[in-house]
């Protein structure tokens, strides 16, 4: 019999057939329904059930011989029952969302089309809802009419991107003839800066010592005047500079660096302004935090990322681009098989991204916004921040508890204070074991974090179901279990 006609090929065929129906997809329909559902039983832990080593020993390798489609969910629904719950009101940990529904029920959709957005042909419909949706989140920044750019994995992929443009600007020769040789440029950023600034720093081939950090002022921001010094310094021993990078809503502490100043200084200089929004430039969609992000307009990139404070499913990233031109000068490549060129401007993305395999993830955020509107992402987002604000005032008036600063927007560090307090080594370690413990009994999820060398612990409120009874919970709950510590 040959392999065309054997009974595992059309036993395989047929499955595949069977699995197109409506029926095969609702019990994974019915898994994530569920979650969503789970996700509000006071009762229901945040964490993982059962350790990794447990879990991974108890999973099987993949059958030679497929499972019934029941089989195959019920296992899955065991390994839901295992993940860290985002959608939980008291998950307060890393700045990763419990996502909308509607863009969940989205994914289907776009995994059945899997159209690749690298070039339009293979995307016709998806790619002219990128371009409109760049050109419409270009708009709330107040980027000019020629600005463009593209959806990315996440804010890592976005800076990296950003920083090489900043690179072909710097280095027109460096994608043909790379780095080496002559004095290489500096990138300029905050103390506080993400990772994926020193990590684009050494992928670009400067090396992560040319990512120079400027130090931050008590609130946690890029001190503008140390900027001017060092770019001074910088200038008298003709070490030229790539970039500067500013944040809005740094990943410690949600603090946002003073764009219009910082954008001034490079307009005045002639350099590269690059915004590390990821976090928090979605403040550029409420009327009332919408100064927080006042000088965005300035940079020359912008990094912003919808998972993050828009609530949408992994992955999606935007990088922006003040021009569509110069996002396209950091990836000068000829692939003519793929990119076809012409006289007019470009429909295609692949040349504007680091991606050439691009899912249709802005589809998700377009379906988000045709179901609540775009209004309702500003106000999502305040009411986020306003939350934050409610637990800062709680920490003030509690004696075992001192915040460490006051919160821009949904991120907030504090420490825990025992009685009599404890020498700072001490407390730092009281602190980590804290956090351990609270997380280790499954009822919240929190994080911790270093602030000028002391360990700290930190909230990010994510989720819009949770509410002030969630904050007395949460403190209630620390303050009981640091007391207990602390007595050990």
């Amino acid at each position: 019999m040959s392999a065309a006609s054997s009974p595992g090929l059309e036993q395989l065929l047929a499955a595949l057939e069977a699995d197109r129906d409506l029926d095969a997809a609702l019990p994974f329909a019915r898994l994530a329904a569920d979650y969503f559902a789970r996700s509000l039983d006071p009762d229901r832990p945040v964490t993982a059930q059962e350790p990794p080593d447990a879990l991974a020993a108890r999973l099987s390798p993949p059958p030679e011989i497929g499972r019934p489609l029941a089989e195959v969910a019920a296992r899955l629904g065991e390994l839901i029952d295992n993940s860290i719950w985002l959608t939980h009101p008291r998950y307060m940990g890393h700045q990763m969302a419990g996502p909308n529904p509607v863009a969940v029920w989205t994914e289907p959709v776009i995994g059945a089309l899997n159209q690749s957005l690298a070039i339009q042909e293979m995307s016709p419909a998806a790619t002219a809802v990128e371009h409109l949706l760049v050109r419409w989140l270009a708009d709330r920044i107040g980027l000019p009419a020629a600005a463009g750019g593209t959806f990315t994995s996440g804010g890592t992929e976005a800076n990296f991107t950003a920083l090489l443009a900043a690179r072909a600007a710097a280095l027109p020769h460096a994608w043909t003839d790379g780095v080496a040789g002559g004095e290489l440029p500096v990138i300029l950023c905050g103390q506080h800066v993400h990772y994926a600034v020193t990590r684009a720093a050494a992928q670009l081939g400067l090396g992560t010592r040319r990512a120079l950090p400027v130090r931050a002022t008590a609130d946690f921001r890029m001190d503008v005047t140390a900027l001017r010094e060092r770019l001074a310094e910088l200038e008298r021993a003709r070490v030229p500079v790539m970039a500067v990078v500013a944040t809005a809503g740094s990943t410690p502490t949600g603090s946002y660096d003073r764009l219009a100043e910082i954008g001034a200084i490079c307009q005045e200089r002639g350099l590269w302004f690059h915004v590390d929004g990821a976090h928090g430039m979605t403040a550029a969609l409420s009327s009332r935090r919408h100064a927080l992000v006042e000088g965005a307009s300035l940079a020359r990139t912008v990094a912003w990322d919808p998972h993050k404070t828009m609530l949408m499913p992994l992955s999606m990233g935007v990088v922006l681009a003040r021009s569509e031109h110069e996002l396209e000068a950091a990836f000068t490549q000829d692939a003519p098989y793929i990119f076809h060129g012409g006289a007019s401007r470009r429909w295609d993305q692949g040349p504007r991204s680091f991606q050439c395999s691009r899912r249709a993830d802005p589809l998700k955020l377009w379906v988000a916004l045709e179901r609540y509107g775009s209004l309702a992402f500003g106000l999502l987002f305040d009411h986020l921040c306003d939350l934050t604000l409610e637990l800062h005032a709680r920490l003030l008036e509690h004696p075992r508890f001192e915040p460490l600063h006051r919160p821009d927007c949904n991120i907030l560090c504090f420490r825990y204070l025992p009685p009599g307090h404890q020498d700072p080594a001490a407390l730092d370690e009281l602190n980590r074991r804290l956090r351990q413990s609270y997380n280790d009994a499954g009822t919240g999820w929190i994080t911790t974090t270093v602030l000028n060398g002391r360990r700290v612990l930190r909230v990010t409120i994510m989720n819009p179901r949770t509410g002030t009874a969630h904050l007395d919970a949460l403190l209630q709950e620390l303050a009981d279990t640091g007391d207990r510590l602390a007595r050990q």
